[in-house]
């Protein structure tokens, strides 16, 4: 139910995403995160979410027309900060965005496929680490990566999670997976497509954070 609230645009046939419809949309997941608990490690990936949002807001805000796609954002700047991009403005700024959206994504997927530990299925570890492991362990420095493996001890039971997602409703397990398959279905090609467009742009960074 908190997931579908805000429509995603359907990833268009040709042309780039449209920078406002994204942002607004993106903007509500976020609060995604307080579904966790509040272990440490997630208050600084929510921060860093909606921080990196409202830096690519306020770029879009000086020139909608020049900044209409997220592929203008990344085509402009490579113009404007010409040896410091890609390592500067929007740009990095949506970089760290998609890597944090494709945690949400990758933990998400994986509850939804049925991924857990056998000897405890109510605990979504398994499926955190995973996440973690694809989108963001890489990026992170020493500190940052024991701190998450740590704070996977205070994650929320998988019923409670899917709870919370529900806006505390009492909603059959299945029905709550049905409409995470909707979102994933509605966001994946989205984001799969920014992760393509960095690639082609050689805009994709590898520093540790």
């Amino acid at each position: 139910a908190l997931l579908l609230e805000h429509e995603f645009k359907p990833l268009p046939a040709e042309g780039g995403i449209e920078t406002l419809p994204f942002l607004e949309a993106v903007a509500h997941l976020p609060g995604g995160f307080d579904c966790l608990g509040t272990p440490i490690v997630y208050s600084p990936v929510k921060a860093d979410l909606t921080g990196n949002i409202k830096k690519i807001r306020a770029v879009y805000d000086s020139n909608p027309a020049k900044f209409k796609t997220l592929q203008n954002i990344l085509e402009v700047e490579k113009e404007m900060h010409g040896s410091a991009w890609p390592k500067t403005g929007a740009t990095l700024a949506l970089m760290w965005l998609k890597r944090g959206l494709k945690f949400m994504l990758v933990l998400l997927q994986s509850i939804s496929d049925g991924e857990r530990d056998e000897e405890h299925p109510n605990l979504i570890r398994v499926n955190a680490m995973k996440a973690y492991e694809i989108a963001l362990k890489k990026y992170h420095g020493w500190m940052l990566q024991k701190l998450f493996t740590g704070s996977v001890y205070a994650l929320p039971y998988k019923s409670d999670l899917l709870k919370a997602l529900e806006k505390g409703k009492d909603v059959k397990e299945e029905e709550s997976i049905e409409k995470i398959h909707q979102f994933l279905s509605r966001v994946t090609p989205i984001l799969d497509a920014i992760y393509e467009m960095y690639t082609k742009m050689n805009a994709e960074l590898s520093y540790k954070a």
